[in-house]
Parts: structure tokens; C-alpha cells; sequence
């Protein structure tokens, strides 16, 4: 079990810190602190949108539409840890 345990926690670990730099580096971006002008700034920020965006979509179908507030990264976020924390280690322990 731990050869199929230690992989999916380790990729569900990469997803859950690069959460972090994306919900991170949103907050800096929206107060002004960062500016996509920079072109490292900007190129790390669309990277970051386009390795996320796949995990968003589906969430941002679902849930009601919260124009100024996007929920999707939360909800996300949530799910990432309840499944790294408590799912994956009930299934598979």
C-alpha cells in the first residue's frame, strides 16, 4: 500500500503548495503589491492560472455565480486537504 500511498501524497502535496503561491500571489496581485507588468511576475502568475485552471473549471460549474468573489480556489484547497489528510490514509490504511 505505501508503494501506491507515498506517490499520491506527494502529488497531492505539490498541488497543495503551489495552491498556496496561486492564492498568495492573488491576494498580492489584487493589493497592488505585485504587478503583472513585471514580465517574471506575469509569466509565473499565467502559469500558475494555466496548471490550476483544469481543477477551477469544474469547481466554478457547480458552485452559484459570486461575481467579485471567486470561491473555486477554496473549495479546492478544501478538497486537496480533506483527500491528503483523511481520505487517502482511511483508504488506503
Amino acid at each position: 500500500m505505501m508503494a501506491i500511498y507515498g506517490p499520491l501524497r506527494l502529488i497531492l502535496d505539490v498541488v497543495f503548495f503551489i495552491m498556496i503561491v496561486h492564492i498568495i500571489m492573488s491576494w498580492l496581485i489584487n493589493f497592488n503589491v505585485l504587478n503583472l507588468g513585471q514580465q517574471f511576475v506575469a509569466q509565473l502568475w499565467y502559469g500558475l492560472n494555466r496548471l490550476l485552471e483544469p481543477i477551477y473549471t469544474p469547481i466554478r460549474n457547480i458552485l452559484p455565480n459570486t461575481n467579485p468573489l471567486d470561491l473555486a480556489p477554496l473549495v479546492a484547497f478544501i478538497i486537496v486537504i480533506s483527500l491528503r489528510d483523511y481520505i487517502l490514509p482511511a483508504i488506503l490504511f
